[in-house]
């Protein structure tokens, strides 16, 4: 609400002008609120108990004219109410859109702002409408309560004394819950966000809480955000009475006290038609407008405050894309002491191309489906070993095909080493990569056959080495060496992965693409593993099924929905909340998500 305050003080502060007649239209409300109770109040007292009908009728005519002036000025109050509206929703629009092309140029997290029509459109709309009857509400407030109270005022001073107490009293705690309020609706919001997402997390990583076992955890994380969110909707529940009471004691206790009254002010010479037209002002003018006064703070008032918030946010920042390459040592000297860039230094060379890039990718299983990757950039340097971690079903595997070249984007460029993935025949991508997947191909044949498919012109002892590096001695001894055939329904998931991770070590191709290609291997046979094909010359994209095996990595990327953020272990404990929880659940314990 601070933050807010500002900008509405400055666009109130450009439109006196119409302000100020809105005021003199509203003057009129008061003339009327105060004809209406005087008419009453003398029709009795100068009319029909002075035994003047005539003049008695007279009054009321006045107080008729009073309530049916109301149409000319509704008229009035709504012509110079656009001044303040229209204005208000072409400031919105101008906003959010200048949000949206702000967060495009700035390439952040989360591609392109997908939350822009909403602003545009029901937001900005839901923001004019509920300003517009705040306005209303709260001028015929005051402009009503000043004409009800005079009115009071001139019938006899005692009125007030009964009246204004209890309604003064149920304002002030109305206008006391506000705040608070409005506190404990956000909480109650963000712990039924933080359930709904949890719940969502839970039910698409199924397959990694029961491999992992961290099931229990998991539920008891869940159940301490049941308690928390039933707890922040008792306290709501425990505003939303206070509240009640607050409109019980303004809407009803005047009434009550000014009948309850009636003997004491008569003894104080209060007149049948003054208590006629105080009754007059508190039922058709006064608490009418109270009650509406509270439901609208209480209800257009907290979605003004939300949608404003939303619509008015800060701009994002320009930053560079979070799967971009990280900066070369190169580019570090070249910077001098004293923060100047200094002189480049002739280069023999251009710089390599990266060893993958992804630029604007976007993936979607159908023309109304949710998309897999939008406007994802991703860029790995030559030489470079990344993990790829995220929930099941996230699109982990499908980011290997695509750089893979088996799947195709639905918008962008992945290249390769600098040359497109799109277009090219089979045997052209598989000099560039091997993808190995999480079920490794074995087929009939000899050990050796099977370990130098990719690599046809392998030595013997090429072959010997690669063996030894893995640890496959001891399985190819058993099956009776690299001469002998191998029956591959007779190998161990783990035993065919070692044979489909050796066949990848000895390929010439300068990207590998592990897919969860370790999963049946023991930690350390994966540890092993891992190390001798980050050692081999190229580049390694890993899909982690471990978290040791995302910590050897040099950076990681972290899939998030349609969201990426890529960074070092120490870097994403720091930026990303998935990781924190990713890690959490992968060391046995529940990670506790650190608060903005």
């Amino acid at each position: 609400m601070g933050r807010l305050a500002p900008p509405a003080r400055r666009f109130l502060a450009h439109r006196k002008g119409v302000l100020a007649r809105l005021a003199l239209w509203s003057l009129a409300e008061s003339a009327q609120a105060f004809l209406v109770g005087q008419g009453v109040a003398r029709s009795v007292d100068e009319g029909f108990l002075a035994g003047d009908p005539r003049r008695g009728l007279l009054w009321l005519a006045v107080a008729l004219v009073a309530v049916l002036s109301a149409a000319p000025v509704v008229r009035g109050v709504f012509a110079q109410l656009a001044g303040l509206t229209e204005p208000l929703r072409d400031g919105l629009v101008r906003r959010a859109v200048d949000r949206s092309m702000a967060r495009a140029a700035a390439g952040g997290p989360g591609g392109t702002d997908r939350a822009a029509v909403s602003r545009l459109t029901n937001q900005v709309e839901i923001a004019r409408d509920s300003f517009a009857g705040l306005v209303l509400t709260l001028r015929s407030f005051v402009f009503t309560a000043v004409g009800a109270l005079l009115g009071l005022l001139s019938l006899h001073p005692a009125l007030l004394v009964v009246v204004l107490p209890p309604l003064a009293a149920g304002l002030a705690l109305f206008l006391v819950t506000l705040r608070p309020m409005a506190a404990a609706q956000r909480r109650a919001l963000a712990a039924d966000e933080a359930l709904g997402d949890h719940a969502a997390r839970s039910r698409a990583r199924l397959r990694d809480l029961t491999a992992c076992g961290t099931g229990p955890q998991e539920e008891r994380r869940g159940a301490d955000l049941v308690a928390d969110a039933a707890a922040h909707a008792r306290t709501l529940a425990g505003w939303a009475a206070v509240r009640t009471a607050a409109l019980g004691i303004a809407g009803h206790l005047p009434v009550l006290a000014l009948l309850t009254a009636v003997p004491w002010l008569r003894g104080r010479g209060v007149s049948a038609g003054a208590l006629l037209g105080a009754f007059t002002y508190l039922v058709q003018s006064l608490l009418p407008a109270l009650h509406t006064l509270m439901t609208a703070l209480g209800a257009a008032g907290a979605r003004l405050l939300v949608v404003l918030d939303r619509v008015l946010g800060p701009q994002p920042e320009a930053a560079p894309s979070t799967a971009d390459a990280p900066q070369t040592a190169a580019s570090e000297a070249d910077t001098a002491p004293d923060g100047h860039r200094a002189p480049s230094a002739p280069r023999e060379a251009a710089p390599a191309a990266p060893a993958v890039e992804l630029r604007s990718v976007t993936l979607s299983y159908g023309v109304r489906a949710e998309p897999v990757f939008d406007s994802l950039d991703l860029r790995v340097a030559p030489g470079e070993h990344l993990a790829v971690v995220g929930p099941s079903g996230i699109g982990k595997s499908t980011l290997t095909r695509l750089v893979a070249g088996t799947l195709a984007p639905t918008r962008g460029d992945i290249r390769v080493a600098g040359r497109a993935v799109a277009g090219h025949a089979p045997a052209e991508l598989a000099a560039l990569r091997v993808l190995v997947p999480q079920e490794a191909y074995v087929f009939s044949g000899t050990v050796g056959d099977n370990l130098a498919y990719l690599r046809p012109d392998a030595a013997r002892g090429e072959l010997d080495a690669a063996v030894a590096v893995f640890g496959l001695g001891p399985l190819v001894g058993r099956l009776g060496g690299l001469d002998a055939a191998v029956r591959p329904a007779e190998l161990s998931p783990g035993e065919r992965q070692l044979i489909a991770l050796v066949r990848a070590y000895l390929s010439p191709a300068p990207l590998l693409l592990l897919d969860e290609a370790t999963c049946h291997l023991d930690p350390a046979s994966e540890a092993r593993a891992e190390h001798a094909l980050a050692r081999r010359p190229g580049t390694l994209l890993v899909v982690a099924h471990r978290l040791s095996s995302a910590v050897r990595a040099d950076r990681i990327l972290v899939l998030d929905g349609v969201r990426a953020v890529c960074g070092t272990h120490g870097e994403l404990l720091e930026r990303s909340p998935l990781y924190r929880d990713l890690t959490g659940h992968w060391h046995g314990a529940p990670a506790r998500r650190q608060r903005p």
